[in-house]
């Protein structure tokens, strides 16, 4: 799955499944960027896998088109959009759930995505591949899973992978999807603190574990590569079966 000569962006990619994707890629030999807002925490996750860091807030275009612009002066093209930034809100339901608070959410986990997927497209003129991070969540509801704003951004996310999958494939751009269910990161580490907790999640994958961020990422390299060039418009869920119950 060589990606030799390969110009990537991994957006959201300073730690989690984003920076294990980014890692991935680089490992098989693509010019990697990553972008995140913690200019700290980029600089030091960029540099331990041999990627480019370059801080930006998604939620600001001016930001989003300069990491692109960027990227694209690298090799004058862009070949690999990961969308993967997003962020969690607070459990509650909906009745409780501030304006502001469901604003934020989607305007990172989907208007986010539209950002730096408008930006890239145009330097994907020879082909490319875009591939976005949803969540089981997108896929069906959960019995006490009050996220109702990351729920509807990650659903949204789905129906926008098929909608590009089918506006650009005359562009030689493919675009796919992956779901994951619940994933060992900061974002769910919260969830895990006790052990009954974690056994209980656990139990709750037909496979008997959670995911950690190196599952995603090896099904990222599959979708980014050649390998899965007939391959577009496809929704995976990895998540250890959880989807299918």
């Amino acid at each position: 799955m060589g990606l030799s000569g390969k110009t990537a962006i991994v957006t959201g990619g300073s730690r989690g499944i984003g920076l294990a994707i980014a890692g991935i890629l680089a490992e098989n030999g693509a010019d990697v960027i990553v972008t995140a807002r913690d200019q700290n925490r980029l600089k030091e996750a960029a540099s331990g896998i041999g990627a480019v860091g370059i801080a930006a807030d998604i939620r600001d275009s001016d930001a989003v088109r300069n990491v692109v612009r960027e990227a694209a002066g690298r090799s004058g093209r862009i070949d690999i959009l990961v969308n993967n930034a997003g962020i969690f809100p607070g459990i509650k339901k909906l009745h409780e759930i501030k304006e502001d608070e469901w604003s934020d959410v989607l305007d990172v986990n989907l208007t986010g995505q539209f950002r730096f997927t408008r930006e890239a497209i145009p330097h994907m003129s020879n082909g490319g591949v875009i591939l976005n991070i949803s969540s089981d969540a997108g896929l069906k509801a959960y019995q006490g899973f009050n996220a109702d704003a990351y729920s509807a951004s990650k659903a949204a996310l789905i129906a926008l992978t098929r909608c590009w999958a089918l506006e650009y494939a005359a562009d030689g751009i493919r675009v796919n999807c992956i779901c994951p269910g619940v994933v060992e990161t900061d974002m769910t580490r919260p969830f895990l603190r006790t052990q009954k907790n974690r056994e209980f999640i656990e139990a709750d994958h037909p496979i008997g574990r959670i995911g950690m961020p190196k599952d995603i990422a090896r099904a990222a390299l599959h979708l980014v590569s050649d390998d899965s060039s007939w391959t577009t418009g496809a929704v995976l869920a990895v998540d250890g079966g959880e989807s299918i119950k």
